[in-house]
């Protein structure tokens, strides 16, 4: 379709999931793709892909919770496309326990991922989207950033702050011309979930099973959040800022 045609993007924890997923769709829109994750290998096999399919994208490494690697994504992604017009800060972790199984090292880390890294790198991409006119910020937040959720605090916690850290820099940034929106996915078939699962001791077919008890009585895939990410990183969303998508088969309906 080419809708993103000579966009630059980065996707942080592009390496599988809905990262993988997005980096795909954004990459068959025309836009070129950084792949930043910890996961080398997962991350340079997204890359394979979208280049087999005559794609542009690149892979960084990437600790999102460490400043001086935030740094280098963006200015490695300006250097190799020369411009950046689209952020999608989703890397994230969860942990599944309540305040007094959650260890003060748990605490920082899902803290870390989850909320200091869109600080971090929106800290970094925000002046050079400023300097080139404007450009699309997209949070992951979560349904559990909007009600809470059982053994499940420091997730809860972080995603919360990811929604209203939406709102709060929509506010500042809108007169630089950047957009900044959430996505908030339900239940989705990734190795995320896959892990809560182990986390809590319960089989991946039982849980994934329950995962799928809502509405539209299937658990979501990380193509279905795809296409919000796409939505907001486009000129559909041209006059949404601020917002809070939830994507999540109707899951906080009722």
């Amino acid at each position: 379709m080419g809708n993103l045609q000579g966009k630059t993007a980065i996707v942080t924890g592009g390496a599988s999931g809905i990262g993988r997923a997005t980096a795909r769709l954004l990459a068959r829109e025309g836009a070129a793709v950084a792949v930043a994750d910890l996961n080398e290998i997962g991350g340079q096999a997204v890359v394979n892909e979208i280049k087999e399919a005559g794609g542009q994208a690149v892979f960084v490494y990437c600790d999102v919770s460490q400043s001086a690697d935030c740094r280098k994504v963006v200015e490695e992604t300006i250097a190799t496309f020369g411009g950046l017009d689209i952020l999608f800060n989703n890397a994230g972790i969860i942990r599944r326990a309540d305040v007094l199984e959650t260890t003060e090292a748990e605490w920082d880390q899902v803290m870390g991922v989850n909320v200091k890294s869109i600080f971090l790198m929106s800290k970094y991409v925000v002046p050079h989207m400023a300097a080139g006119g404007g450009g699309s910020i997209i949070n992951t937040g979560s349904g559990w950033g909007l009600v809470g959720g059982g053994n499940a605090v420091s997730y809860c916690a972080s995603k919360g702050a990811v929604v209203n850290m939406t709102r709060a820099m929509a506010i500042d940034h809108g007169p630089q011309n950047i957009r900044v929106n959430c996505i908030c996915p339900g239940d989705t078939d990734t190795e995320m979930l896959r892990n809560e699962a182990r986390q809590l001791g319960e089989p991946d077919e039982v849980f994934l099973s329950g995962a799928a008890e809502r509405p539209l009585q299937r658990i979501g895939t990380p193509e279905d959040t795809a296409q919000a990410v796409l939505y907001f990183a486009g000129d559909a969303s041209s006059w949404t800022t601020g917002a809070v998508l939830v994507v999540d088969g109707g899951g906080l309906a009722g």
